[in-house]
């Protein structure tokens, strides 16, 4: 009788723990358990809500191939496998927990995508996150993140001529808050942040310097000015 009052009492614990996730923190109870928050499965590794006709499950199916290879032909595999929740409408989206982003990395294991961010694009910018912080122990400044994040999407908004302009070495956003408040200004910003990191991979060999980059930063070193 006593253990099953115990097994009892770590049932309502844990119950209220999900809640308490669930509430406080929605998009990561949602692609923690998608099917708690009526999602159904679409194909490996990716969920969205029910009664997608036949050509809206392909649309998702191809853009997640697609931006899995994206960022695995970048860094020469995937060491990360995101969880990929994707929503066609706007309740759908709202229900996971969701803003008024195309898309978002959630607690580097899970990537949400709104019905504004359903292309290869915004799938793979989102998943090099993911793959970025899987492959690092510390943490790089902001810009270079999303400068990076840019890169792998080969996202054409902020790449291309944008990047044919001087690099006038203004300093970028080092941490999250002064990014999403630099972006919420000005989107250009994405394309000074990606300009400068893909000039600076042109000049040292491409995607290698990448993770050399991150395998020096593991070793402690300090992150580096790159111009």
């Amino acid at each position: 009788m006593r253990l099953r009052w115990i097994a009892a009492g770590i049932v309502v614990v844990l119950a209220a723990l999900v809640g308490g996730l669930a509430f406080a923190y929605p998009s990561a109870a949602a692609t923690t358990c998608p099917g708690c928050y009526g999602l159904t499965r679409v194909g490996d590794g990716l969920w969205s809500e029910r009664g997608l006709t036949a050509a809206q499950q392909d649309q998702l199916i191809g853009l997640a191939t697609e931006a899995r290879r994206r960022v695995g032909d970048f860094y020469g595999g995937r060491e990360s496998d995101p969880r990929l929740v994707a929503c066609f409408t706007d309740d759908c989206y709202d229900r996971v927990g969701g803003g008024g982003e195309k898309g978002i990395a959630v607690l580097n294991r899970a990537v949400m995508l709104s019905p504004r961010g359903l292309d290869a694009v915004i799938a793979s910018h989102e998943m090099s996150h993911v793959e970025l912080h899987q492959r690092l122990d510390g943490d790089v400044p902001q810009w270079f993140d999303e400068g990076l994040a840019v890169v792998v999407s080969g996202d054409p908004r902020y790449l291309g001529e944008h990047c044919r302009r001087p690099d006038d070495g203004t300093a970028l956003p080092a941490t999250l808050p002064a990014w999403l408040e630099a972006a919420s200004a000005d989107q250009q910003v994405y394309s000074r942040a990606a300009c400068r990191v893909s000039r600076w991979l042109d000049a040292n060999g491409g995607p290698p310097a990448a993770l050399e980059l991150i395998d020096r930063l593991n070793r402690g070193e300090p992150f580096p000015a790159l111009r």
